[in-house]
């Protein structure tokens, strides 16, 4: 018999597609990751991740210094840090209140946070082969994100937000 969301599926537009396979990848990582840790925190996680990059530190210190000109600029402060702080608390990341480099705060992975990234890109590795993606698929899904890539690469550094 099949699936009885088959139908429902076989008329989605694309968009809801990739909600489908995203939600699906996020699934089977939290699933087999060998710690619990929400959707938004795996995603923060590689955030810290990314904004190590020494590029990204000199976007992020540009940023800082049009945001500290915002009054909400000390409010989000206290969000982002929250955010960060519980990844602190469970001794994946190590945040630093008061860098000496332009940040007002900075955040880097420790040895455990590492290992925790290492095992979530091979749980995603995994993911792809459990659901059969292939080399044309890959091929496929590397052309949608290049022509996707752009609208939100442009959006950004027109709004100048990177933090």
């Amino acid at each position: 018999m099949a699936h009885p969301h088959n139908d429902a599926i076989a008329k989605m537009p694309a968009s809801g597609l990739i909600g489908i396979i995203e939600e699906s990848k996020m699934t089977y990582v939290r699933e087999n990751l060998s710690i619990f840790l929400h959707e938004s925190q795996i995603k923060l996680l590689k955030q810290v991740k990314k904004h190590e990059k020494p590029h990204h530190k000199k976007i992020r210190i540009k940023q800082f210094e049009k945001a500290k000109k915002d009054d909400l600029f000390n409010v989000h402060l206290g969000l982002y840090l929250k955010k960060y702080e519980k990844l602190a608390k469970i001794g994946l990341i190590e945040v630093d209140k008061q860098p000496n480099n332009g940040l007002e705060y900075d955040c880097k992975l420790t040895p455990e946070g590492i290992e925790v990234l290492d095992e979530i890109n091979n749980l995603e590795c995994e993911w792809e082969s459990v659901v059969g993606i292939n080399d044309n698929d890959l091929d496929v899904l590397r052309n949608l994100a290049l022509n996707s890539f752009e609208i939100s690469y442009r959006h950004k550094k027109n709004r100048e937000f990177i933090f």
